[in-house]
């Protein structure tokens, strides 16, 4: 039984960000700034209150006879105690032999294209401490992207207008920073163990340092981003986040109502059609807010029992990375050309350079993880390598004009639909025929819409 790290992580972070933003409100207060005061109260107790409800909700505290843990959530003491409770499990567990044991059967990543399934005994402690670390991730993420990101954007917006960092306002961004980065690699996690649920998934210390490393870089040049546009031109910020927002909150209802799927309804029994459509609605929010600030590696697919596309797609990935390359460089260029005398304090072409550059290490690192460090990459059905040349090709395709006398079929332009079945027989055949390199290299757009592999049997 493993030791819940990860969850003193997550309390650790939740604890020291409630308490620095606490302490940095009454600094606030007493400067007489009401304004910086009430945003920063604000972005501290929603995620709180959010982080407690969620907790809540997982355990099933309100069928339970619980009244103390419910008081303790109330007074926002939730994480806290639950932490205390995982290391109690932890202490205990191996002391009594436990009555009654589950089986679970995982399969063990492919050797010489054969995968093995082993069977493991999980018993009460271990399937407690289960259900604890699953419900301190997902609080996380909505730490990271729905308290700690816009804290962040707020507290370094203040630096700027004020030019100055008080130690009070540099330790809250620091830690802001490390609870984003932290919610960003328990969501890839998330995804991971969602998509491969049937595999025994080991992530390698390599995958969490360039994890860290791609979501340090994007994440922060993002903000810095975000926060010198606002700085001079404040009223087309509202506009530029809106549509961001509106736009990432409502693709996964378009996506639902295209398919003419009837409502999710399996979602908790105990919710009312009312009650399921607020759970939507605030998981929609949240993707939303995580598309913001960083690439989802979850994608939402209400028409799902599960809720999640397990079929991740090379050609959505560098779309966005593309676009968001595009609009980050398009912001800091507008915030170059539109710069007054108060930046005359730093080399604004240098800052320029350096933002593009931190957004393209942090793709960087993205890479590497996709090509090199991914626990589940033998199960990929193409390598990111692969379906980021059959982008560009399918790019290309598009922006190269066709032939004086020739005329563009429609279906060319369009991405190739094929399903993971079809790439799986495709491949076997032309292995037993020993032509698998010289296809992939001379027809690289089958691995146009190839997603990244989703676990066997799914």
């Amino acid at each position: 039984m493993r030791l819940p790290s990860s969850i003193f992580v997550s309390v650790s972070l939740f604890t020291a960000e409630t308490t620095a933003a606490l302490y940095l409100s009454t600094t606030y207060r007493s400067d007489g700034d009401k304004i910086w005061q009430g945003l920063t109260l604000l972005f501290a107790l929603v995620p709180s209150v959010l982080v407690q409800l969620t907790l809540t909700f997982i355990h099933r505290d309100l069928s339970r006879d619980r009244p103390l843990v419910l008081l303790l959530h109330i007074l926002q003491l939730g994480p806290v105690v639950r932490c205390l409770e995982a290391f109690c499990i932890y202490g205990k567990a191996g002391q009594i032999e436990e009555p009654y044991v589950s089986i679970t059967r995982k399969k063990q990543m492919p050797k010489d294209g054969q995968s093995e399934e082993v069977e493991k005994e999980v018993g009460q402690a271990e399937g407690k401490l289960f259900t604890h670390r699953a419900a301190f991730a997902r609080t996380s993420v909505i730490q990271a992207f729905l308290g700690s990101a816009p804290q962040l954007t707020l507290q370094l917006y203040i630096c700027v207008l004020q030019q100055a960092v008080s130690i009070g306002r540099g330790t809250l961004m620091v830690i802001s920073l490390l609870s984003i980065v932290y919610g960003a690699l328990r969501c890839n996690i998330l995804a991971i163990k969602i998509k491969y649920d049937d595999y025994e998934v080991d992530v390698k210390p390599a995958a969490y340092l360039c994890i860290f490393l791609w979501r340090s870089f994007e994440i922060a040049t993002r903000v810095v981003v975000l926060v010198l546009f606002s700085s001079v031109l404040q009223i087309w910020i509202l506009p530029v986040v809106l549509l961001n927002f509106f736009v990432f909150f409502f693709y996964p209802w378009i996506l639902f109502w295209q398919s003419k799927s009837p409502f999710p309804e399996n979602i908790e029994k105990t919710l009312t059609r009312v009650g399921t459509t607020i759970v939507l609605c605030l998981l929609t929010f949240l993707y939303a807010g995580i598309n913001m600030f960083c690439w989802s590696a979850v994608q939402l697919k209400l028409n799902d029992p599960d809720l999640i596309n397990k079929s991740q797609n090379w050609y959505r990935m560098a779309v966005y990375y593309m676009l968001r390359f595009v609009e980050n460089a398009t912001l800091i260029l507008l915030w170059y050309v539109y710069q007054t005398e108060f930046y005359k304090f730093i080399c604004a072409p240098l800052l320029v350079l350096q933002l593009l550059i931190g957004y393209s290490i942090g793709i960087f690192f993205m890479l590497v993880f996709y090509q090199f460090c991914h626990p589940c990459k033998k199960l990929f059905s193409s390598s990111i390598s692969q379906g980021l040349w059959a982008c560009s090709n399918f790019l290309c395709m598009i922006c190269k004009p066709p032939k004086q006398g020739e005329s563009v079929d429609k279906t060319t332009l369009d991405p190739p639909s094929y399903t993971d079945k079809d790439i799986a027989n495709d491949t076997m055949n032309e292995t037993l025929n020993g032509k698998t390199s010289q296809s992939f290299s001379s027809n690289p757009s089958i691995l146009k819409d190839t997603p990244e592999g989703p676990c066997l049997n799914v």
